[in-house]
């Protein structure tokens, strides 16, 4: 019995130094939106076991006997696959769908949206919807989430269970975040409020950065691992011992950049909220708000709106609406445990 304790120990010991060994990244806005379309132009990071997304998030979400909301553009596995989800209600329920794409999510740019309205919610990529969802699942976000949600933007790692099996030989690897915009809805049109272009190289007003173990508990979010290098955001994930972002960021060329706004919209007025709470469990002052820096405006030219039929700024387009549900009872059992993994890491400390 002596011998198993002392084997357990070791083990407890070592899920702990993996843990430290791995430095992650999250970037959110500290301001929630209920309705609209939620649009970022992105290269995801790369690599087997490496988690890299964009989601919507209700705050709390990860407090017991608050109704979770969430919404998912994940990148996984190897071979970049993709995969959307919805995940809501409490208990948890989980709907990911696995989407076969002819496109490079890894190797260049691609504009990621999500349209959130009381009547349906659908995911897009490059201007082509992939995904919709109706009735009961609409109404679970329609219903719970009077404050709206946050734009959040994670890298981490992953395991068998879920993204894959990861190796940190092959850290560093990066996410690259282009721009991030926001549009109203109101009887039944989108209207752009505001478009976030990074272009300051700093943390902007109303952003935050995450200081919590990722949902496998195999990194921990860092501040140091957010980077603001030539108008792009990286998202670095990391040995812990080599923290931050060393390299060029790749450009977005024409060729990769999709649609973008029609109207120039307004700057981000997100801010700090009247009444302050804490952003999100876990964080240190590391990821408080940096001095207000005022961003640029949008541009006042008129490119092509970012969603609709039209994705001619893209060379990589999807193909059909090829979709499978969530790789089988394995990718289920894997996104439970992951989400169950976010409820233990995110709640406040």
């Amino acid at each position: 019995m002596r011998k198993q304790a002392a084997i357990t120990g070791v083990a407890v010991l070592l899920a702990a130094a993996n843990a430290g060994a791995v430095t992650s990244a999250e970037i959110y806005t500290s301001a929630g939106y209920q309705y609209g379309r939620f649009a970022a132009r992105i290269q995801f990071a790369p690599g087997s076991g490496v988690v890299s997304s964009f989601f919507l998030w209700k705050d709390k979400s990860e407090q017991e006997g608050v109704f979770w909301n969430e919404l998912d553009f994940e990148k996984l596995e190897d071979g970049c696959h993709l995969e959307t989800n919805t995940i809501f209600a409490d208990p948890i329920q989980l709907e990911p769908e696995r989407h076969v794409l002819d496109a490079d999510l890894c190797g260049g740019y691609h504009v990621y949206a999500y349209e959130w309205t009381p009547e349906y919610i659908a995911w897009s990529m490059d201007g082509v919807e992939i995904r919709r969802v109706t009735g009961p699942t609409a109404q679970a976000y329609a219903d719970n989430t009077a404050e709206g949600m946050q734009f959040r933007f994670n890298v981490w790692p992953g395991d068998a269970t879920f993204g894959g099996e990861f190796d940190p030989a092959i850290l560093p690897v990066y996410q690259y975040i282009d721009w991030v915009e926001y549009s109203s809805y109101s009887n039944g049109a989108f209207q752009v409020e505001w478009r976030e272009d990074f272009t300051e190289n700093t943390l902007p007003s109303g952003w935050l950065t995450g200081s919590w173990e990722s949902p496998k508990n195999l990194s921990t979010h860092s501040p140091a691992n957010v980077g603001f290098v030539d108008g792009y955001v990286v998202l670095a994930l990391t040995a812990d011992d080599a923290r931050g972002f060393a390299g060029v960021t790749p450009r977005a060329t024409d060729d990769q950049a999709g649609p973008t706004p029609t109207e120039p919209g307004t700057p981000p007025v997100v801010g700090e909220p009247t009444t302050p709470t804490p952003p999100a469990p876990g964080t240190d002052p590391g990821s408080e708000p940096v001095t207000p820096v005022t961003p640029t405006p949008a541009p006042t030219s008129a490119p092509t709106e970012p969603s609709g039929d039209d994705a001619e700024g893209c060379s990589c387009r999807v193909v059909g609406s090829g979709v499978s549900n969530a790789s089988g009872a394995a990718g289920l059992l894997g996104l439970a445990i992951a989400m169950v993994a976010r409820r233990r890491t995110r709640r406040p400390l």
